[in-house]
């Protein structure tokens, strides 16, 4: 079995100092696999805010994946924004936005969304999409395939459009082909977990949709501080949402999910 952490929208820059202790406590007592952070490690890019980042990321256990958000990129510098938008991410960060791990049980790919000419939305490309199909091509069959954006594939709500990343459709049908399980995002600050073929009818092979809500920023959008402790022991996911608890000041499980393998992909289990 493989335990996944799954972390997003850090918001360095607008956190909440009691979250980041806790979440760090909850996340090493999980004994993670692998930990995923899905982008907006920032609030506005700052050097200060990369330096928070970086020492919450050296606190958290190994080996993690971790791709840029558009709040990682400069708001206010054009300059910056235009010519060098990820400098400071890669500086303190890392220097690869589109990372890759592996280990015997599973495969993950990080793909950056973040564009420096969207503001707050992002995009993939054909180039991101091929890579990523020449990352995954030759796995053994057992091997559980995972994309990491941090914008997401599904709405604020199940089948709305807005802040669905740009060329979804086009990504979707490369996942597919490539047998994707698990497409794991945040940016909404929401907690999602979902099949991919609710919003994509035409996918061929059903993965997971599943978002994290903001970790420990105070920009919760009227959501829980939230993250997402991931169990792939094929053939079956589990999902485990934990949510701050602000009276108790612990996090607590708010749901699960189970998922099962069937032929044309993943199936939610019956309650």
């Amino acid at each position: 079995m493989q335990t996944l952490v799954h972390l997003s929208d850090l918001h360095f820059g607008t956190t909440d100092t009691r979250i980041v202790d806790a979440i760090g406590a909850e996340v090493r007592a999980c004994k993670p696999d692998l930990v995923v952070i899905s982008g907006d490690l920032t609030q506005r890019a700052r050097r200060a805010e990369f330096c928070q980042a970086r020492e919450f990321l050296d606190a958290l256990p190994t080996p993690q994946i971790v791709v840029p958000g558009n709040h990682d990129v400069p708001l206010f510098n054009i300059f910056a924004r235009t010519l060098t938008p990820l400098a400071r991410y890669k500086h303190f960060i890392q220097a690869d936005t589109d990372p890759f791990y592996a280990n015997d049980e599973l495969a993950v790919v990080g793909i950056n969304t973040a564009r420096s000419f969207t503001i707050k939305d992002g995009r993939i490309n054909a180039g991101q999409l091929a890579a990523m199909t020449a990352r995954f091509a030759g796995l053994a069959d057992e091997t559980t395939k995972i994309v990491v954006t941090h914008h997401p594939f599904e709405g604020r709500t199940f089948g709305h459009a807005t802040g669905v990343v740009g060329r979804a459709k086009m990504a979707m049908e490369a996942f597919s082909q490539s047998r994707v399980d698990i497409i794991l995002s945040g940016h909404h600050h929401l907690q999602q977990a979902n099949l991919s073929t609710v919003r994509y009818a035409k996918a061929r092979y059903a993965a997971l949709l599943i978002q994290a809500g903001t970790a420990v920023s105070t920009r919760r959008r009227d959501a829980a501080n939230s993250f997402n402790i991931i169990r792939v022991e094929r053939p079956r996911i589990r999902v485990e949402c934990r949510a701050w608890q602000p009276q108790a000041r612990q996090f607590s499980t708010s749901a699960k999910y189970s998922f099962g393998l069937g032929p044309d992909g993943w199936v939610l289990d019956e309650a």
